[in-house]
């Protein structure tokens, strides 16, 4: 069994939370923490009581601060490689869970940080939040997909603009150009995360499921092909029970009591 030292796990009400808990180096990840991440997010998927995931940050400053680079001290190419990815491994990981994923970003959301908040499905950050992919400071790139995610998001050329310049941005920049959903004051900021997950949970977490599914490969797929995928599981929700209550629910004037059945 696993040994966790740098990540905490919560669940309640039907919320997992996992946060990052090395706010001493700014949540910043070493190998140990994304193996850690990863055992996480498979036990957020089989546990059927977790609805909604939130990932967030130990402390006030940052939400993750990317990789550590005092593990990138005398690396070689096929380490280096490696390191990458299993950084890739972890993204995919989130983007692929079957389950909504809220990115909490409570301070600084950098490198390896802002890459795995851009895998989640939506982004809350506070105001003093900042974000940035700094790696060509240190002469790196983003290699947890950053090059493909970022300009997914924001369009190619705020993505060059931040990559290029390695720059970071507050959180109000970043909500204008798309890269983060919504941002609220520090005070207010752990209770509009609750208010979100919650919102989320109250729907159907079958339609939710197949609704990641059909947007997170509407990029890669013939807009035609996706609009036959898209038929195929509008027909598939019609025949579950969440639809019967759901139709139910609003003939009666009330609030529906989903089973993800």
């Amino acid at each position: 069994m696993m040994e966790f030292k740098n990540t905490l796990y919560q669940k309640k009400d039907g919320i997992a939370t996992i946060t990052i808990n090395r706010p001493q180096a700014l949540n910043a990840m070493n190998v140990e923490t994304i193996h850690e991440l990863l055992s996480r997010l498979e036990d957020a998927e089989k546990d059927k009581e977790v609805k909604v995931v939130v990932i967030t940050g130990a402390g006030e400053k940052a939400f993750c601060a990317g990789l550590d680079l005092k593990t990138m001290k005398d690396i070689s190419v096929i380490e280096s490689v490696e390191t990458s990815r299993l950084g890739q491994k972890l993204t995919l990981a989130v983007e692929e869970l079957g389950k909504p994923v809220i990115a909490a970003i409570n301070g600084y959301g950098l490198g390896g940080g802002l890459e795995l908040a851009m895998a989640c499905d939506i982004r809350i950050a506070s105001e003093k939040a900042r974000v940035g992919q700094p790696e060509v400071n240190v002469g790196l790139l983003p290699g947890w997909g950053g090059t493909q995610r970022l300009p997914r998001l924001v369009g190619k050329g705020i993505a060059k603009e931040m990559i290029f310049t390695g720059k970071m941005i507050d959180a109000k920049t970043a909500e204008r150009i798309g890269l983060i959903n919504i941002v609220v004051p520090p005070e207010k900021f752990k209770s509009a995360v609750n208010e979100l997950a919650k919102e989320i949970m109250s729907k159907s977490p079958i339609a939710i499921k197949l609704v990641k599914e059909l947007i997170d490969s509407s990029i890669e797929t013939d807009p035609r092909i996706g609009l036959i995928h898209e038929a195929e599981a509008f027909g598939v929700l019609a025949s579950t029970e969440d639809f019967r209550e759901g139709v139910s629910a609003f003939l009666e004037k009330r609030k529906p009591q989903y089973k993800g059945k």
